[in-house]
C-alpha cells in the first residue's frame, strides 16, 4: 500500500524557515516522481514543486522560486521541502503527492497528474 506522510509544518514568523518532510512507503521510491502542493482556504490546490529522480529534474512555481528547495533522500524514502523567507501568503495546508515515473514535464505541477496523496501538514506564517 502506497503511503505518504507529511511532517514539519507549524507556526513561523514572516522571514522564517521550515523544512517539510514527505516520508514514503509501499513503493520503490526512486521509481516515482514526488510533488509538493498547497491549498489555502477558499483557493485551489497549487503545485509548488516537484522532483523527478529518473529525469533528474525539479520544478518550482514562480511564487516560491528562489525561496523553496526540494530535495530527495532515496535511502530514507523521504523528500524534503526547504522553505526560506516565508511570507504570510505561504500559509496553507501542504501536501506531498506521488506518481509513477515518468513524471511528465508538461503536467508535473498539476494535482490531477498525481495518483497518491498524503494527509497534509499545516504551515502558518504570521506577519
Amino acid at each position: 500500500e502506497v503511503q505518504l506522510v507529511e511532517s514539519g509544518g507549524g507556526l513561523v514568523q514572516a522571514g522564517g524557515s521550515l523544512r517539510l518532510s514527505c516520508a514514503a512507503s509501499g513503493f520503490t521510491f526512486a521509481d516515482y516522481g514526488i510533488g509538493w502542493f498547497r491549498q489555502a482556504p477558499g483557493k485551489e490546490r497549487e503545485g509548488i514543486s516537484s522532483i523527478s529522480s529518473s529525469a533528474g529534474t525539479t520544478y518550482y512555481a514562480d511564487s516560491v522560486k528562489g525561496r523553496f528547495t526540494i530535495s530527495s533522500d532515496n535511502a530514507k524514502n523521504t523528500v524534503y521541502l526547504h522553505m526560506n523567507s516565508l511570507k504570510p501568503e505561504d500559509t496553507a495546508l501542504y501536501y506531498c503527492a506521488a506518481e509513477p515515473e515518468p513524471l511528465l514535464y508538461t503536467s508535473r505541477q498539476y494535482p490531477w497528474a498525481f495518483s497518491y496523496w498524503g494527509q497534509g501538514t499545516q504551515v502558518t506564517v504570521s506577519s
